[in-house]
């Protein structure tokens, strides 16, 4: 196979030939870089550019473009594609960590209610050129299919304790701003570990709403429940005697105490 060599003297004097503001440093790791990726492509494939052996194991297909954030300033590269199959440089490996990391971080600033434009605001302050609503929005929409993931995944195993809570939120919903209620239950299983069996957004905490909810829970695998804590709605009540029976139901220490608490004065904690 014929090896493409490159004439670095030549290469270099070229480069200082040209205009003063050509970046010779940045132009010398692209051209590095460039070799670096055609090579390994070369590799996986089994051929080089342009040669013809039994040993070939795919075929390139042209180039995408991908911008390389170096010490030296931005690099323009043309990543080999491959079919079939994928190619990807390990060159860039640090820079598609890095990429995971700054989702994580737009994501947990989602969560955590910060707005897309202090979203933007960050991004620029971590010496980036900043990022749209848009790009911040597709981001988190991750989010929505490993919620939805977690919500739904099986239960496994039988919990004996169960805790069932609400709280509401307020929501931006059709322009609007409204008050959601968010339930969740709570399951300790017979090795004692607890964890967070399933969680759901509705327009009330009433019976009905809990029924569905308690209904899910038992479809996904929800078993052997002994006791159930919660506060004293009647919605609820009813809803745990209609799905799990034969579960005895206790009401919440915190809700009792947070209920009778007088006007004025300590309250005395529990032991």
């Amino acid at each position: 196979m014929a090896t493409k060599r490159m004439d670095f003297d030549t290469f270099v004097g070229k480069l200082l030939a040209e205009e003063e503001e050509t970046d010779v440093l940045r132009e010398g790791i692209r051209v590095l870089a460039q070799a670096l990726m055609d090579a390994e492509a070369s590799t996986q494939i089994g051929a080089g550019l342009y040669e013809r052996t039994e040993a070939r194991t795919a075929y390139r297909n042209g180039y995408r473009t991908r911008s390389w954030d170096t010490r030296v300033g931005t690099v323009e590269l043309r990543v080999p594609k491959v079919v079939p199959g994928s190619f990807f440089p390990s060159l860039l490996e640090p820079r598609r960590r890095a990429e995971r990391a700054l989702a994580s971080v737009i994501q947990e600033a989602y969560v955590k209610g910060v707005s897309t434009r202090k979203v933007d605001d960050l991004v620029r302050a971590l010496g980036m050129d900043g990022i749209s609503r848009t790009e911040v929005s597709r981001i988190c929409k991750d989010l929505d299919q490993k919620v939805e993931e977690f919500r739904t995944r099986p239960i496994e195993g039988e919990h004996p304790y169960l805790w069932l809570d609400a709280t509401f939120h307020k929501v931006r919903e059709g322009g609007r701003v409204i008050s959601l209620a968010n339930v969740v239950a709570v399951g300790v299983n017979t090795e004692g570990w607890r964890q967070v069996l399933g969680t759901d957004v509705g327009p009330s905490e009433d019976e009905a709403f809990w029924t569905r909810f308690l209904r899910s829970l038992v479809r996904r695998g929800l078993k052997g429940v002994v006791l159930v804590v919660s506060d004293a709605h009647e919605g609820l009540k009813n809803a745990i005697a209609k799905v799990l029976h034969g579960a005895t139901w206790q009401r919440c220490r915190v809700h009792f105490i947070s209920v009778n608490r007088p006007s004025a004065g300590p309250v005395m904690k529990a032991a």
